[in-house]
């Protein structure tokens, strides 16, 4: 079996920024930093008129998450892209 020296050196496929793992790990920081914003900001608070009691407490930072987790899938507020380019050299 002959090996050629282009089999040996073949080039390694590069993942895409947007499938990295360290972006992925970026992403999830982003949205929690916007869940904790959204919770800050009065989101997800129970109204005096009409409350959900304990639960709606409870459960309102579930939908917080995942509205936190939508904005970043839509672009966010850029962060993630700032913590994967000061993680990895770029510019």
């Amino acid at each position: 079996m002959q090996i050629s020296p282009e089999s040996v050196h073949a080039p390694v496929p590069r993942l895409k920024p947007k499938d990295d793992p360290l972006m992925v790990q970026a992403r999830a920081l982003e949205a929690s930093f916007l869940s904790e914003m959204l919770s800050y900001a009065g989101m997800g608070a129970a109204q005096e008129a009409f409350g959900g009691g304990i639960g709606e407490e409870q459960f309102a930072s579930f939908l917080r998450q995942e509205q936190a987790e939508r904005m970043v899938a839509k672009g966010g507020i850029g962060l993630a892209e700032k913590i994967f380019r000061s993680m990895t050299g770029g510019a």
